[in-house]
């Protein structure tokens, strides 16, 4: 199906993998997971064909489409929604267009035209056997919320999230042999993740797939690509599955080094004691070569590191923390949310969900006076302390100041040492801390923004999509972070995973105005409202 032979990728001296060797099956859908700037993006564009590898090659069976996931949202910009998604069959789109040429200025009696338009036919049929591609694209768009008032309407008309929507149409409407996704979860919302994994299980060819969506990847793959140590090791089963199994091989592996260490010592304290004394010179010769035949370096234990996220709130929440009633804002006329009125308790921690648009980041800008409401109000109790971490994060967390010097210059009061330790928790050690705030990549300037948000010692955190441009580690630290956090918590997340880890209290917003706040975790609100 998909295989790759010795490949190897390298920028300058940095080794991204080394003569990796892999036979993808069909059949088989696999989670490609590894530590941010593993090389999981380069993989899949090597894969790809987009760019080429240092060395190796990847080998693809004669005759199979293969399908990649767009990343350019902007792409398409002139094209309407239903002709973007038919452009994932490139062949079928570009006959159908000049079929459509030919009808609207083709001279009907040229044999060039007429054989010209014979032979278009011959494709769309190849390309569409049952004539459906137009339903089918009706179909997709639909099940992503998109009616059919908006199909012939232009891509330029729509906000970033729903372009990217468009682009997994384009990929899914191709039913490629061999698919290919890097992060499809993002921008999405709950509803919409859950209808991609039920048509992602259904794909019946090779499919390889990065998300740090865990919830996503336990439900849609069989197998398990984990990019460590310049190598893939190949698991089957999900992403649990995996953790189970990948906890049990470090642990072990962690026994093993711990008993070779020791062994070495023994060694080398025995050559240091002995290798002088001519009697014992002879067993001394034969230690050391004992010695240099144990590598210790050969039993690796995960190059991955779990940060270290711990929120600290400096004094104790009374019991009025927020009241918000009757809260309207209106865009344009049309209202993103209308006398909106709920109450939050101390001891909630409150997942805030619904479907992309309904204005849970808009409430949030309110809540932390970002933004003003065109009507009602909304009070925090005296004793709240907020901080708040903003869905573009990776707009804000911007200078040419190191790490520490930004964070600083939030609070001047805030010691250097401590700031050090916040970023060390946050897996910025040493050197790292002199990086300058804009070299930082999204995932790099989330953490920034956790360590600002842990100096902070707020009493109530407030956060829109945190788990953004976080990998799989930093969010399972997050949920844990936020579990055993002691205070109030509202937060926009689409991680499901997440939600599990910390919310007692679930409000959705939903697209008709309506609200749903449920006392309870997350397992107990969808066996109640489904997702």
């Amino acid at each position: 199906m998909l295989s790759t032979v010795n490949l190897t990728q390298r920028y300058g001296k940095r080794v991204l993998f080394d003569k990796i060797n892999l036979t993808l099956d069909i059949g088989k859908r696999y989670g490609l997971i590894g530590a941010n700037g593993a090389g999981k993006s380069t993989l899949i564009k090597i894969l790809s064909g987009e760019i080429e590898p240092t060395d190796g090659e990847v080998q693809l069976q004669p005759g199979l489409k293969m399908g990649v996931l767009g990343q350019n949202q902007y792409a398409f910009e002139e094209y309407t929604l239903k002709d973007a998604v038919l452009y994932g069959n490139r062949p079928l789109f570009d006959a159908q267009k000049e079929k459509e040429k030919l009808y609207m200025e083709g001279d009907f009696e040229s044999d060039a035209v007429n054989n010209r338009l014979a032979e278009l036919e011959m494709i769309c049929a190849d390309e569409d056997p049952t004539y459906e591609s137009e339903v089918k694209i009706e179909k997709l768009l639909e099940a992503l919320g998109f009616p059919a008032s908006q199909h012939d309407e232009l891509m330029s008309s729509l906000t970033g999230g729903d372009k990217f929507k468009i682009l997994l149409a384009q990929v899914l409407f191709l039913k490629p042999d061999v698919l290919l996704l890097d992060e499809p979860t993002n921008n999405l919302d709950i509803e919409t993740i859950g209808w991609l994994e039920s048509e992602l299980k259904r794909h019946e060819g090779t499919m390889i797939v990065i998300s740090h969506d865990r919830h996503f990847l336990n439900g849609v793959v069989t197998h398990i690509l984990d990019l460590d140590f310049q190598n893939v090791r190949e698991f089957t089963g999900n992403y649990d599955e995996w953790y189970i199994a990948a906890n049990l091989i470090a642990k072990q592996a962690e026994t093993d080094r711990g008993k070779a260490l020791k062994e070495k010592e023994e060694l080398e304290k025995f050559i240091a004691r002995f290798s002088a004394n001519a009697s014992k010179a002879k067993q001394a010769t034969s230690r050391q070569k004992q010695l240099d035949k144990l590598d210790v370096q050969a039993i690796k234990l995960s190059s991955r590191r779990d940060p270290s996220i711990m929120f600290k709130p400096h004094r104790d929440i009374g019991n009025e923390v927020l009241e918000v009633v009757e809260l309207s804002k209106f865009y344009d006329g049309k209202a993103v949310f209308e006398n909106l009125s709920f109450k939050i308790n101390k001891g909630d921690k409150v997942a805030l969900i619904g479907s992309n648009g309904v204005g849970k980041s808009t409430l949030l800008e309110i809540l932390m006076g970002k933004r003003e409401p065109d009507s009602g109000s909304f009070s925090w109790g005296q004793t709240v302390a907020t901080t708040y971490f903003p869905q573009e994060t990776t707009d804000l967390v911007v200078g040419d100041e190191e790490l520490p010097q930004w964070l600083q210059g939030h609070d001047p009061k805030w010691h250097i040492d401590d700031l050090r330790k916040c970023l060390g928790r946050m897996l910025f050690s040493g050197e790292e801390q002199k990086k300058k705030v804009d070299s930082c990549s999204g995932g790099e300037k989330h953490r920034v923004m956790l360590s600002k948000m842990m100096m902070d010692s707020a009493n109530f955190l407030v956060m829109d999509e945190p788990d953004n441009h976080l990998d799989l580690e930093a969010i399972v630290a997050l949920g844990e972070a936020l579990h055993n956090y002691q205070s109030g918590v509202i937060c926009v997340t689409h991680d499901r995973e997440l939600i599990d880890a910390f919310a007692n209290r679930i409000i959705k917003l939903n697209s008709d105005g309506s609200v749903i706040d449920f006392e309870g975790d997350y397992e107990a609100f969808v066996e109640q409202y489904g997702h």
